[in-house]
């Protein structure tokens, strides 16, 4: 009989429980599952917020996964600043993985502006920001509740090339 073989496959978009309402997986049991499968990395990507990072990373290193540090940023639909409802309290995700050290340090400086400066319902950064600290960040557009995404639903193909 043939030898099985697989795939390698990483998650890149994962939310644990500081991902309120969206969640349930500690960091710690999220890293057991995936060196159950046999994964040599994971990502976490908690909705605005990076509570569980240290812990993530801490079980990662100890199970011999790599850690991808990231965030599912919102992006606010104007600028951080504007706080008028019905236009901003909608908003976009984006999710951000670290590529370096540089890049975990912008991303922590996009989580805390996004909460001191941008917080409208939820911490919001704008493309300022992200022009700003993109200095060692991947960003992905293949969330369902990305600009991009959005644009293509509505059949806005224009606006789809311009994100």
């Amino acid at each position: 009989m043939a030898e099985k073989t697989h795939t390698p496959f990483v998650h890149l978009h994962t939310h644990t429980h500081y991902s309120l309402l969206d969640g349930l997986s500690k960091p710690a049991e999220l890293v057991k599952l995936a060196k159950e499968f046999d994964m040599k990395a994971i990502a976490i990507t908690d909705h605005g917020a990076m509570y569980g990072a240290i812990d993530f990373y801490q079980a990662c290193k100890k199970s011999d996964i790599k850690p991808i540090i990231g965030i599912e940023a919102y992006v606010a639909n104007r600028t951080r600043f504007d706080k008028e409802a019905g236009i901003d309290n909608k908003r976009y995700h984006l999710t951000l993985l670290a590529e370096n050290m540089q890049g975990y340090k912008n991303l922590i400086k996009l989580t805390t502006a996004a909460n001191l400066e941008g917080y409208y319902y939820k911490p919001r950064v704008d493309k300022d920001l992200l022009r700003m600290y993109s200095e060692g960040v991947i960003a992905l557009s293949g969330c369902f509740g990305g600009e991009l995404a959005r644009a293509l639903r509505s059949r806005d193909h224009d606006r789809a090339v311009l994100i």
